[in-house]
């Protein structure tokens, strides 16, 4: 009976899965191939250039060096505290017997056994805490960041500005781990109501970070403003024409 009940479950929540990972697997292989097509690699390479700009002229941009970090920093801790509050209510519901027993909504497709719905909360739980683990050492490395860039040159040459712009790239991947931790989540908490939930929730999350995620590179870029000007030209002659 369980089988019947949970058939759903069992089909559409690792297909939605499936397609979160599957989709992460590409952007990491764009990312890796062609940087300057992803808001994540154009980003990277912005950082680097400001790390070398702040300490080439340390003296005059001190502040803004450590006031950028500082945002950084706060919204990292905000994500943070954001997980681990999530972590502790649902550990707080997971340790309910009620909770655990009654589930929310008996109408919902989808199983509703008490290791089901225990299922559910545990993996919540622990993708929170992950996102929590990442956002911590994200703060880690940035505050390294915000000592090391004020300082001034080395004669050793170990303090350069591609060790300091290494640093901050790891503090930036790990929030953007710890991101897309949290953004997984939201089909999961849907999943509380049913899997059909789920599987839409991975489908449309998928489309908006590929907008958010994919832009055009400088050749696209240029194409595309080239066949923009074609048009133009031939709306212009179909228009002398007339």
């Amino acid at each position: 009976m369980e089988w019947k009940k949970g058939y759903l479950d069992v089909i559409l929540v690792p297909v939605g899965f499936m397609i979160c990972m599957g989709y992460h697997v590409w952007l990491w292989h764009k990312v890796r191939t062609q940087p300057l097509s992803t808001i994540i690699g154009t980003n990277a390479r912005g950082r680097r250039f400001w790390v070398a700009a702040i300490m080439k002229d340390n003296e005059k941009k001190n502040i803004l060096a450590v006031q950028t970090l500082r945002n950084t920093i706060m919204g990292s801790t905000l994500m943070a505290t954001t997980s681990i509050l999530l972590c502790s209510g649902l550990a707080a519901v997971i340790s309910s017997t009620y909770s655990i027993k009654k589930p929310l909504n008996d109408s919902v497709y989808g199983a509703h056994g008490e290791f089901m719905v225990a299922l559910k909360y545990v993996t919540l739980l622990l993708i929170f805490l992950f996102s929590f683990i990442c956002h911590s050492l994200s703060i880690r490395f940035n505050n390294q960041v915000n000592f090391l860039i004020n300082c001034p040159p080395d004669d050793a040459g170990v303090l350069t500005p591609a060790y300091v712009a290494e640093l901050l790239e790891r503090g930036f991947v790990l929030n953007t781990v710890g991101n897309r931790l949290f953004y997984a989540a939201l089909p999961l908490m849907l999943w509380i109501f049913g899997p059909v939930l789920v599987f839409l929730c991975s489908v449309t999350m998928v489309s908006v970070l590929y907008n958010l995620d994919v832009v055009l590179t400088p050749e696209e870029k240029r194409k595309a403003a080239v066949d923009d000007d074609d048009d133009d030209q031939n709306d212009g002659h179909r228009c002398g024409a007339v």
